[in-house]
């Protein structure tokens, strides 16, 4: 009878554990969301690359959000096979993202040379290309920035090469002059990349803390699926 209660009360712990993995889903779902929407912009200006990685949060969100209703009905019916295929995936899902934290953490400092290189390109073409200028202007206004690491940057590209101005989205107020004969009373001294890196800093560590949270809650549910399965094949009754 102990045995038996112990294997219901892991049952139980399952279904529990995934409703929280279920939450967490739509938490990596929200946070993908969050950072296309707010860096939108700023990706634009970078990289393909680059832009694919709010995706791909949203991506592995939508996946641990079905993982969960299969662990759910696994764990309700007693089905060893879903328990197992449940455990399979969570360790799979639990190996990928271990995968993409140490990617992460090797190529951190490659962020600030794959931003100045966008920046930079973005503002050759700022001239020519239309929805280029308008987002590298929306970015300044967003980001309260001038040029990539200060407003001198604008000096050598057209159109303002020569006549000592630069785009009026680099202005701290409204005026018709702001932008001529810039000085860091009239626009913004800063540059846009210390700006990205400051919000890219200031955020990280939200998402690092939801996924060291979906992290443990990983571990938690693969040591349960594994007592679930165990006492499943042990032929326990659990109802």
């Amino acid at each position: 009878m102990a045995m038996e209660g112990g294997m219901k009360c892991v049952k139980f712990l399952v279904f529990a554990f995934n409703f929280i993995f279920w939450v967490c889903g739509v938490a990596l779902i929200a946070i993908g969301i969050y950072a296309q929407v707010a860096l939108n912009k700023a990706l634009v200006i970078t990289s393909a690359s680059a832009s694919s990685t709010p995706v791909a949060i949203v991506v592995v969100g939508v996946i641990i959000f079905f993982i969960s209703f299969f662990g759910c009905c696994g764990a309700w019916k007693e089905s060893y096979c879903m328990v197992t295929t449940f455990a399979v995936l969570l360790s799979l899902i639990f190996l990928v993202e271990i995968a993409a934290a140490i990617a992460g953490y090797v190529f951190k400092d490659k962020v600030r040379s794959v931003l100045e290189e966008g920046l930079r390109d973005a503002m050759q073409k700022y001239e020519e290309d239309k929805t280029l200028r308008e987002t590298v202007d929306e970015l300044q206004r967003d980001f309260d920035c001038c040029g990539v690491n200060n407003y001198t940057d604008w000096a050598g590209i057209a159109p303002f090469k020569g006549n000592d101005t630069v785009p009026r989205s680099c202005c701290r107020t409204n005026t018709t002059t702001c932008n001529v004969h810039p000085t860091s009373a009239t626009v913004y001294e800063k540059g846009c990349l210390q700006s990205l890196e400051a919000w890219m800093k200031n955020n990280i560590l939200v998402v690092a803390a939801v996924a060291l949270g979906i992290a443990f809650f990983e571990i938690l549910g693969i040591i349960f699926a594994c007592c679930l399965m165990k006492g499943i094949r042990s032929g326990y009754e659990v109802m």
